[in-house]
């Protein structure tokens, strides 16, 4: 008996060491599955919307957008549950009418309900569930449906674009959709409300619009033009929309990002009386006083001279380039233009150029009108001299005979 107690002693000792000195990967399952359930485990099989209880008219037909989810790869079977006497219901998915779906465990199934009411149906809130079968899995969706005779009036805004950016004599153009989303035509008043100074046109197909009727369950399209102030200093703006119809109203936020603009040179090619026209003799120089006046906020510098002429002329500059011209000064440059030797006299168009290093080029048409060189005149009038002499002579000459 005493051995008996010694060896049990013995026994229960060791085990009691053995379990001790053993890691915990090694305990028996039993004392394992105390915890927490594996990390590995499929989830479980999901089906779900963003949108389970929603509104409609009488006799309109509602879409639900369903996702299925599931752990392991499964075909699941869909059918709708306690669907009101009358009513149908449709499953589809990839433009087909479907029953059951294939999910994969890193893809949700996409799945679309249609549920077609019928007319003579009562003003109430319905509810019914979506069930999805699996292999060995069961979900369950309940949905609401509120249905009302009519839906209450409903606006939307929708932009493609909100935020624009630009310089400050930009004009933001932002393409704006309005829907109704009621069941009741509407007249619709739009309003802006912007920073101080600037100017909001709403146009519709190129016309310009404050109001404007939309019919239900209509989408119209507008060109909203924000043009801030040539003084904006840079920065971001807001432009907040809103258009109202009737107890109908939406309201929607436009951005106009105004960057600011170092300044730049502007040329104005001109003459110290201001009229672009001069004379020429055909193949003679004629000097043309040209002014160039900067009317910029910055300076121009480098400024280049060109020319196009008619075929057979020159323009010849004097300077041919002006190192600086600043802001709200002028420079002034002579152009010797020559016609052709044979230019018959009239009127005619030379482009005069001036680009600076950094700006646009700027340019003035001038008409230069040509005339008959004098030396040909003396010319002719001398040889007319000479005829009318030569004629008298002759005239005297045989008269007496």
């Amino acid at each position: 008996m005493k051995r008996m107690l010694i060896t049990t002693l013995l026994i229960t000792l060791i085990v009691f060491a053995a379990y001790t000195a053993a890691p915990i990967g090694c305990l028996p399952s039993a004392l394992a599955q105390e915890g927490n359930p594996p990390s590995n485990e499929p989830r479980p099989l999901t089906v779900f919307t963003r949108y389970p209880a929603q509104e409609a008219a009488i006799g309109k037909d509602v879409a639900f957008d369903l996702s299925l989810r599931a752990g392991t790869p499964q075909t699941v079977q869909l059918e709708v549950r306690d669907l009101p006497e009358g009513w149908t219901a449709t499953f589809k998915g990839g433009g087909k009418v479907v029953r059951a779906a294939y999910v994969e465990p890193e893809t949700d199934a996409s799945v679309d309900l249609k549920v077609e009411i019928p007319e003579d149906v009562a003003v109430d809130t319905y509810h019914f569930s979506v069930i999805a079968r699996g292999d060995r899995e069961r979900a369950e969706l309940p949905l609401a449906l509120t249905v009302n005779e009519k839906l209450p009036p409903s606006l939307t805004f929708e932009v493609e674009l909100p935020t624009l950016k630009g310089k400050a004599n930009t004009t933001f153009r932002y393409n704006v959709k309005l829907r109704n989303d009621g069941e009741e035509d509407l007249s619709v008043n739009l309003v802006a409300d912007a920073p101080a100074g600037f100017q909001v046109d709403f146009k519709m197909t190129g016309q310009e619009v404050s109001s404007f009727p939309i019919a239900a369950g209509e989408l119209k399209r507008l060109d909203v033009e924000v043009q801030p102030p040539d003084e904006a200093p840079g920065g971001t703006y807001q432009v907040a929309v809103l258009a109202e119809g009737g107890e109908a109203r939406t309201t929607t936020t436009l951005i106009a990002e105004v960057t600011e603009v170092p300044g730049e040179p502007e040329l104005d090619v001109t003459t110290l009386d201001g009229r672009l026209s001069g004379e020429a003799y055909a193949g003679e120089e004629t000097p043309l006083e040209i002014v160039l006046r900067n009317t910029g906020d910055a300076p121009a510098r480098n400024v280049k001279l060109s020319a196009s002429q008619p075929t057979g002329w020159s323009v010849e500059f004097q300077p041919e380039e002006i190192a600086e011209i600043p802001s709200d000064q002028y420079a002034e440059v002579t152009a010797k233009v020559r016609p052709a030797e044979k230019a018959v006299a009239g009127d005619y168009e030379v482009t005069i150029r001036a680009r600076p290093e950094e700006g646009t080029s700027e340019s003035a048409e001038f008409r230069i009108t040509v005339r008959t060189s004098t030396v040909w005149g003396i010319v002719g009038v001398a040889i007319i001299a000479v005829a009318v002499v030569v004629v008298g002579l002759a005239v005297m000459r045989f008269g007496r005979r």
